[in-house]
């Protein structure tokens, strides 16, 4: 639960809503405020995928544009967003126009008569990544449950990945139907995809691929053998070492999305 929730239970409500729902939303916290405002620090709302607010309140329509565009960055990148809104002649004061970002704070112009400054924080809650393990082997039970004490949304089945939702296929069958797993997860274009195994046996089966229609493209983006090299032996210390480089593929897209 977040603190925008503890303080208002229509907001956890439609909060949790969308988490159960596995859909993207933010919450709008304003932070601080100057001169003439409607809302006043501590006004909350929550804002869909779009930017649209569904819950709460945050004044007029002085601060909707740029709430609404803060909050579609902060669900694209993933991170939260500082917006700070006041009248074009107090932005010149500061050296700064509409459009600008300084020190991690982005401004924007207020238009309205009342000629206040609202700022305003945008806090991005996207779906947990969805971590699809195929397969029954020692390493797929040991990373099925590893996974979620990570905060992973584990499954078996491959299903098309909702917008905002980051999928990972882990293919651990092990000897039991290797060809069919891999042509089942790469014929859906999750975002990585990895294989329990080594190159050579790996190797191998990217020929049967190709010969079967799969595009070398495809083939190629196969994470083989799966898991970062610590030296794991036990399907335990496989599944670990895959869940760290699994955690290493998820963040580097949050920082590639900074960059």
């Amino acid at each position: 639960m977040t603190p925008a929730e503890i303080l208002s239970t229509d907001l956890a409500d439609a909060a949790q809503e969308l988490r159960d729902r596995q859909e993207p939303f933010a919450f709008a916290t304003i932070v601080r405020t100057a001169g003439s405002t409607a809302a006043k620090p501590g006004a909350k709302a929550l804002l869909s995928a779009d930017g649209t607010m569904i819950q709460g309140w945050l004044g007029g329509g002085c601060t909707r544009g740029a709430v609404k565009r803060a909050a579609v960055q902060a669900l694209r990148d993933g991170t939260p967003q500082l917006v700070s809104v006041a009248p074009e002649e107090l932005l010149a004061e500061k050296g700064v126009r509409a459009g600008d970002e300084v020190d991690g704070t982005h401004f924007a112009r207020n238009g309205c008569p009342s000629r206040g400054t609202v700022d305003i924080f945008i806090e991005p809650c996207i779906p947990t990544p969805q971590l699809v393990v195929m397969g029954a082997s020692p390493v797929a039970q040991a990373l099925s449950a590893l996974a979620p004490q990570f905060h992973w949304s584990v499954t078996e089945g491959i299903a098309e990945a909702k917008s905002h939702t980051q999928q990972f296929v882990v293919i651990a069958t092990q000897g039991q139907g290797d060809l069919d797993a891999l042509k089942t997860a790469l014929a859906t274009n999750p975002g990585y995809v990895a294989f329990v195994g080594s190159r050579k046996k790996y190797a191998a089966l990217a020929d049967k691929l190709i010969a079967a229609g799969v595009a070398q493209t495809k083939v190629d983006q196969v994470q083989a053998p799966a898991g970062l090299d610590l030296g794991a032996v036990t399907p335990e210390e496989i599944a670990l070492s895959i869940l760290a480089q699994l955690v290493q593929e998820r963040r580097a897209a949050v920082k590639q999305a900074n960059a």
